[in-house]
């Protein structure tokens, strides 16, 4: 059973407020600087610092957070293993591409199990990543960029990113100059998505950025996205998996740049959640 310092000091991580810890966990401000300095004494170092007056994490205080944050997965584990529950309850969390498109069978075949009770939470990289710190999941399938330094992962697979449109649009089956975007509505997804984050880096990568298209427009669903597109209402990026969803969508591609972006598991490290993996490949 973890100390209650500890608590302290993974709830200063995600607020970054004495403040706000203090009130969220019904305590006083000074008696939660006691608790971080008393850990900082133990292990000899400071976890956070001030500059300018915003509270930031030293590099041992980000190494130590990794490191409580798989404590703590493993101590909720080993207390759900010695209730003797006879059913294996499993939370995992996808990307919304892998959710919606890749892992629909694997999910089927765990839903007919009598042995796992299976949760699926399908949502944005970062949120998911959130949610895997605080071990609301054990296991993530995402998309596209996250801190490989931070986390344990393994490939599922590799997967092209391509543009969409409607098929009667001047750019279907084409292969187009970046530049011939820009007079189009681009539909994307929210911030935070990893489809978003990897147009955005393309465009950065050729000198561009969002603000270069006449018109954007957010949207968070898939399925929307691509009635949209039919519709010819605007032009997306999405990974091959949604384009093949529908046949009335047709692809298109960027002049010198054909992306392909990993689908990984990703989980804590020093924890066993690696045995979820196999389910899903």
């Amino acid at each position: 059973m973890l100390d209650n310092r500890i608590y302290t000091f993974l709830k200063l991580c995600d607020v970054m407020n004495y403040r706000i810890t203090a009130e969220e966990l019904n305590m006083t401000q000074p008696a939660v600087t006691q608790h971080i300095k008393f850990l900082e004494n133990y292990y000899g170092c400071n976890f956070f610092k001030y500059s300018s007056r915003k509270l930031s994490k030293t590099p041992e205080g980000v190494l130590f957070e990794a490191y409580l944050r798989s404590a703590d997965y493993n101590q909720a584990t080993i207390k759900n293993q010695l209730s003797k529950k006879i059913k294996q309850a499993i939370s995992i969390g996808a990307t919304k591409t892998i959710g919606d498109y890749v892992i629909t069978d694997n999910i089927i075949a765990l839903l007919n199990s009598k042995d796992i009770d299976l949760s699926l939470y399908v949502d944005n990289t970062s949120n998911l990543l959130d949610a895997l710190n605080h071990k609301k999941i054990s296991l993530a399938l995402i998309e596209g960029f996250f801190d490989k330094a931070h986390y344990e992962y393994k490939l599922l697979r590799e997967e092209a990113f391509i543009g969409i449109c409607a098929k009667n649009h001047p750019f279907a089956g084409k292969e187009v100059p970046i530049e011939s975007l820009f007079d189009e509505n681009l539909i994307i997804r929210e911030e935070g998505s990893g489809t978003r984050a990897i147009l955005e880096q393309i465009l950065i990568n050729n000198n561009h950025s969002l603000d270069s298209f006449k018109t954007t427009t957010c949207i968070s669903s898939f399925e929307v996205i691509k009635k949209l597109v039919i519709y010819e209402a605007g032009i997306s990026f999405v990974y091959n998996a949604v384009a093949k969803s529908d046949s009335k969508l047709m692809t298109f591609k960027i002049k010198n740049n054909h992306i392909t972006r990993e689908f990984n598991f990703v989980y804590l490290k020093n924890t066993d959640a690696n045995k979820y993996i196999s389910y899903f490949e």
